[in-house]
C-alpha cells in the first residue's frame, strides 16, 4: 500500500507517503515565524500559508519518496479538531486527489494519531505495533492537554482535559506576558536550564484533584500578579531564568502527577506522551524519573513527531485501512472541535 497523507490543522503544513508501514517522506513547513508579531495563530493568515505551500510540499513529500500520484492507493487528511479554515486547505485537496484517483480517503482525527504518534520509531520511520501495550496517554500541546486511556490499538477512552487554557498556551501566555518571543515553550525551556525551579513558588492547579481534568489559566493569572508585585524582575536575566523555571515546574508537575495517579489507578504498566509540549526537556526527563520510580515502561514521541505531521496521520489511516475501513468518504466535512471518542 502507498499512502499520501496531508495535515493542515494549525500553523504547519505538512505532506508523508508512507509505502508498506514505513514512512518514506515527512515534510513538515512551520509558520512560527509568520504568526510570531501577533503572539499567537491567526487562522486566516494560516489558512492562506496553507493554499500558498501545500502544492509544493506535497510535491516535495512524493518527489523525495520517489512516487508518482497514479501510485498512490489511499489517501488521508487531518479531519479535525483544529482551525476550521486551516482545516479545510488539507481535507478538501486531499479529498480532490482522492476523487480524481479514484481511491479511498480517509479523515482522521488529530488527537487520535498523536496517541499513537509514540509507537512510530526508526530510521526510516514505521510503527512500531508489535510492541503495543495498554497504556496511559498523556497529549499536550498548545491548544490541548488531556489524559487517555489506550485499551488496545483503536479503542481507547478520554479520562480528562483541560477546563480552560493548555499548558501549551500556559507557556506561550507567560511567556507573552516576560516579553518573550512566540512560540514561547522553546524559549521558556531554553531559559530555564540555568534557573533554579524552586525560586519563586507558583500553584500547581488541580493537581490533587480526584478528576483527570487540568486547569492551567490559574497559573497564567498568578505569573500576570507576581510581575506586577516585582517591578523590574524582568530586567535582572538571572531572575528571569528563574522565573521561566519556576513556572515549567509548576507545569510539569502537574502534569506528570496526574498522569502517574490515573496510571496507577486504572493499573496499567505502561505511559506514553505526544504533543508538541512533548519536546519540553524537563517534562521529558520527570516523565522518565517517575516511570522508573513506579515501575512503568515509557513511551515518548520522537521530537519530529511531537508536532503536527502528516506521517502520524498517514500511519493510523493506513491501519485503519488494513482493518477495512475502506469507503472513499469523498464528502466528507471537516469536524473543528471533533471531541477524542
Amino acid at each position: 500500500m502507498t499512502l499520501l497523507a496531508l495535515e493542515t490543522s494549525c500553523d504547519e503544513t505538512s505532506a508523508a507517503v508512507l509505502r508498506h508501514g514505513e514512512v518514506r517522506a515527512n515534510v513538515v513547513s512551520s509558520q512560527a515565524r509568520l504568526h510570531a508579531d501577533y503572539g499567537g495563530v491567526v487562522p486566516e493568515l494560516a489558512a492562506r500559508e496553507h493554499l500558498r505551500n501545500l502544492i509544493p510540499i506535497a510535491q516535495a513529500a512524493l518527489h523525495a519518496a520517489g512516487t508518482t500520484p497514479a501510485q498512490l492507493d489511499a489517501v488521508a487528511a487531518t479531519r479535525g479538531p483544529g482551525l476550521p479554515s486551516a482545516l479545510m486547505v488539507g481535507l478538501k485537496a486531499a479529498q480532490a486527489v482522492a476523487f480524481a484517483l479514484r481511491r479511498p480517503f480517509l479523515g482522521i482525527h488529530h488527537h487520535e494519531a498523536h496517541l499513537y504518534s509514540p509507537w512510530i520509531t526508526g530510521a526510516p520511520l514505521r510503527a512500531d505495533f508489535g510492541a503495543f501495550r495498554p497504556n496511559v496517554s498523556l497529549i499536550v500541546s498548545g491548544g490541548h492537554t488531556m489524559l487517555v486511556h489506550v485499551q488496545a490499538e483503536g479503542k481507547h477512552r478520554l479520562l480528562g482535559t483541560t477546563v480552560d487554557d493548555a499548558a501549551g498556551e500556559c507557556f506561550d501566555k507567560t511567556g507573552k506576558l516576560m516579553g518573550l518571543p512566540y512560540p514561547a515553550g522553546p524559549e521558556i525551556d531554553r531559559l530555564a536550564e540555568r534557573g533554579n525551579p524552586a525560586a519563586f513558588d507558583f500553584p500547581r492547579p488541580m493537581v490533587h484533584d480526584a478528576n483527570d481534568d487540568f486547569s492551567f489559566s490559574g497559573l497564567k493569572t498568578s505569573v500576570r500578579y507576581f510581575l506586577r508585585d516585582h517591578p523590574g524582575l524582568l530586567d535582572d536575566a538571572q531572575r528571569v531564568r528563574d522565573l521561566c523555571a519556576s513556572v515549567q515546574a509548576a507545569i510539569v508537575d502537574v502534569l506528570v502527577g496526574k498522569t502517574i495517579k490515573a496510571a496507577r489507578r486504572l493499573g496499567v504498566r505502561c505511559v506514553t506522551a505526544s504533543g508538541g509540549v512533548t519536546c519540553n526537556r524537563v517534562l521529558r526527563r520527570e516523565l522518565a524519573t517517575a516511570c522508573q520510580r513506579e515501575g512503568l515502561a515509557l513511551r515518548l514521541a520522537e521530537r519530529s513527531l511531537c508536532t503536527d505531521n502528516a506521517a502520524m496521520i498517514g500511519i493510523l489511516a493506513e491501519r485503519k485501512l488494513l482493518r477495512g475501513e475502506t469507503a472513499p468518504h469523498w464528502d466528507e466535512d471537516i469536524a473543528p472541535s471533533s471531541p477524542l471518542g
